[in-house]
């Protein structure tokens, strides 16, 4: 850990001795036959989506030499690419191994990569340690107790001279429950405000406020394996198989086995090649597709009147607002034929047994929570809740988004969903945590952003986000880190915002670590330590702790009461202790079985809402923020691809991965290519109102005419310059999802 480590730092220990003496750890398997001698196995959780495949690290020497699927898992032994082939990122030659402090001749700030026009350059650079001599030039290596005393001091003389509000933290949905736990403690606690965020707010945030509103909790209500026992699966806005491949194994697997299957998307994913139906309609139309379905239930009577008698409120005004929603209605909105919009909710409406996937497609709208609202109303019209086969399940995106979110790492709730809001609620977290906290509402991730530019947010601590290239209108963006008045990045690379960066802060990857995560079906799994960070790279727990402790005395005094805790079990006793969702769960559980929240109960919602009853909300269709129109005349989706994750400071170092998908694309029809005079391959500049790149074009027929998408992970094209930072009122979610862009071809440079 370094010499600071060890000689002042107040941190807890959270490293696990196996890692490095090969003795065995709860989950440590002897060798197998597929192993070379001295080769250690250590079961653990998949770093990447919220599936959260169970998975086998192959060591040796220190090294991951291999993953594998664990087949005594909630995945059966089931990986996708990025599971299996994308883990040596950990070994990356351009890992943080020291501590980085900002040269005093490297103002004003700029992002160090800004040059790096060609991919090809850029990739080279990912993967040569050359790298290094461009950080020189602008960061100087430092002792820990150095980078650790300069955050504390500057952190706190920002609190003393402006005010708690003036500090903001973005934390991770890539750490552990402990983690995120502790990180926002030390935001609430010793920064003083609740201004603290994860990426949560640029996936679900509007789902779980519908979700919260209209049963009274944000969880999914069922696991995705219960597909096998359902009638008709309903995904829409979800490209399943790219996103959250092993989830949509099942889904492919159901259908093999006669479960019908209806996707729909503007965009056609890949999982709708697997399914019975698929439905592509107008992008941002979502909610007056909805409706209309809704209205042909009601008028052929296929609603469930005794589980809307017993379970639901609001079904009145519901009912009489659908009426004018009528399939003809809805079809010149979506442009999906009223016939089709007739039997896909006969098809829905006539299963027993029926299942909601949706994803970011629902989600990253101006409207998304009403997106949410409607497909809740549609599921509670039916009684398809509250039994297997049935439900809701808005899809999580990073392994331990739900984690983070459940353990408070959201501005408006404490550990457990409780309301910062509630005098009562935070009375008890003041009495567990010895404090006074902020009664103020918190600001979500952009809302912090624009305080940065605004001036209103002055210093910053970021663990493993990366908002440079993750957040919506990237010149906005920039210019809010450049603002900044202190910057502190806790991270395992020096990624793209880490450019602008005050104090970088080397941390670890999950394959370094012990501790708890909760995969999309609500599953409590313990992530096992693999390996050792590298160099002098430290646990995220420990920086947190030894963070706190020193501005809690620099503040307070030498004889202040500091952090302590003996690894991440007991931080999660304390979770536990303040966290009524977690009731009776245990390390010593978890290692011996699958473990749901709340205990034992895989299906929520079984007799009752946490609220009550469940509510219907009548949502009325509302067009995008931002329309084409002649300058900027086609629509804009952003997503993923299969290969990579967000913004690629795993999978880009990942050679395997990196390797199959090397480049960015801009995917379009054979005919606008055609009516634009472009040919597969050729390059474009894609821009919008807020800025513009240069990438390929990519013939494909997944895509409707007048519309394009682009993959977010390539920062040498980043999707997010041309994004719209609209946000969904509740939710306070981007416009991800739709903006207008103009494609117009590249002049030859001969």
């Amino acid at each position: 850990m370094g010499d600071a480590a060890a000689n002042g730092a107040d941190a807890a220990e959270f490293r696990s001795d196996a890692a490095t003496n090969g003795s065995e750890t709860p989950g440590a398997a002897p060798d197998t036959s597929r192993d070379t001698p001295g080769t250690r196995q250590v079961d653990s959780v998949c770093p990447y989506c919220g599936v959260g495949c169970g998975i086998s690290y192959h060591v040796r020497n220190g090294r991951i030499e291999g993953v594998t699927g664990r087949d005594d898992t909630h995945t059966e032994g089931r990986l996708c690419v990025k599971g299996r082939y994308g883990y040596d990122y950990t070994h990356h030659p351009q890992r943080l191994t020291r501590p980085l402090v900002r040269r005093e001749d490297a103002y004003p700030k700029e992002p160090l990569s800004a040059d790096f026009k060609d991919y090809r350059d850029f990739r080279r650079s990912l993967r040569s340690p050359e790298w290094n001599d461009r950080i020189r030039e602008v960061f100087c290596e430092a002792e820990w107790d150095e980078a650790l005393d300069l955050a504390a001091r500057r952190l706190l003389e920002i609190k003393n001279t402006l005010g708690p509000a003036a500090l903001a933290g973005f934390g991770s949905a890539k750490v552990t429950n402990e983690e995120a736990y502790l990180f926002q403690k030390l935001i609430r606690v010793v920064f003083g405000t609740n201004n603290v965020d994860h990426c949560t707010r640029l996936c679900h945030a509007s789902s779980v406020a519908a979700l919260t509103e209209a049963i009274g909790s944000g969880a999914v209500s069922n696991a995705f394996q219960e597909v096998l026992e359902t009638d008709v699966i309903f995904v829409i806005g979800s490209n399943t198989e790219d996103n959250h491949p092993v989830a949509a194994s099942y889904m492919k697997q159901a259908v093999a086995r006669g479960v019908r299957m209806i996707v729909l998307d503007p965009r056609r994913p890949t999982i709708a090649d697997h399914a019975t139906r698929y439905v592509r309609f107008k992008p941002g139309t979502d909610i007056a597709l909805l409706n209309g379905m809704m209205h042909v239930i009601l008028r052929e009577g296929l609603q469930d009147r005794d589980f809307i008698a017993r379970r639901t409120e609001r079904f009145e005004a519901m009912e009489s607002f659908l009426a004018r929603y009528t399939p003809e209605m809805a079809s010149r909105i979506t442009g999906v034929p009223p016939s089709v919009i007739e039997e896909i909710a006969l098809e829905y409406g006539r299963a027993e047994r029926a299942m909601i996937f949706w994803g970011m497609g629902i989600s990253q709208h101006v409207n998304g929570t009403d997106n949410a609202r409607a497909l809740i109303s549609l599921c509670l019209m039916t009684g398809n809740i509250g039994r297997r086969g049935t439900g809701l399940h808005p899809l999580r995106g990073q392994n331990n988004v739900q984690g983070a979110s459940d353990v408070g790492l959201i501005p408006r709730f404490y550990p457990g969903y409780q309301s910062a809001d509630d005098p009562e609620v935070r009375k008890r977290f003041e009495e567990a945590w010895d404090t006074t906290l902020d009664p103020d509402s918190g600001l979500t991730v952009v809302e912090i952003m624009h305080g940065a530019l605004d001036g209103s947010i002055a210093g910053m601590l970021m663990m493993g986000e990366n908002p440079f290239l993750s957040d919506p209108n990237m010149n906005k963006v920039r210019k809010a880190l450049q603002r900044l008045s202190f910057l502190v990045v806790q991270d395992v690379f020096l990624t793209e915002t880490a450019e602008f960066a005050d104090v970088i802060l080397p941390a670890s990857t999950a394959a370094e670590k012990r501790g708890t995560y909760v995969n999309t079906n609500r599953m409590v799994q313990i992530g096992r330590q693999a390996i050792d960070p590298p160099g002098e790279a430290r646990l995220d727990g420990d920086i947190l702790i030894d963070l706190a402790n020193r501005m809690i005395r620099m503040e307070q005094g030498e004889s202040s009461p500091r952090w302590a805790y003996d690894g991440p079990e007991s931080v999660w006793q304390e979770i536990v202790a303040l966290t009524p969702i977690f009731n009776g769960i245990t390390y010593e559980a978890m290692e011996q079985e699958t473990v749901v929240w709340p205990l034992e109960e895989p299906v929520l919602f079984t007799g009752a809402f946490p609220r009550g009853r469940g509510r219907f909300t009548p949502v009325s269709f509302a067009p995008p923020d931002e329309l084409p129109d002649d300058a900027y005349p086609f629509v804009l989706n952003t997503g993923r691809v299969l290969e990579h994750w967000h913004t690629g400071t795993m999978t880009r170092r990942a050679r395997a991965l990196d390797a199959i998908s090397p480049e960015p694309f801009v995917e379009m029809t054979p005919g606008d290519l055609e009516r634009l005079g472009l040919e597969e391959g050729d390059p474009v500049s894609v821009s919008s109102r807020r800025g513009a790149i240069t990438l390929k074009a990519k013939a494909s027929g997944r895509v409707a005419d007048g519309n394009v998408f682009i993959p977010f992970h390539f920062k040498e094209a980043a999707a997010n310059i041309l994004t719209n930072d609209a946000l969904d009122p509740d939710g306070k979610i981007p416009e991800f999802k739709f903006c207008a862009v103009a494609v117009k071809p590249v002049p030859s440079s001969d």
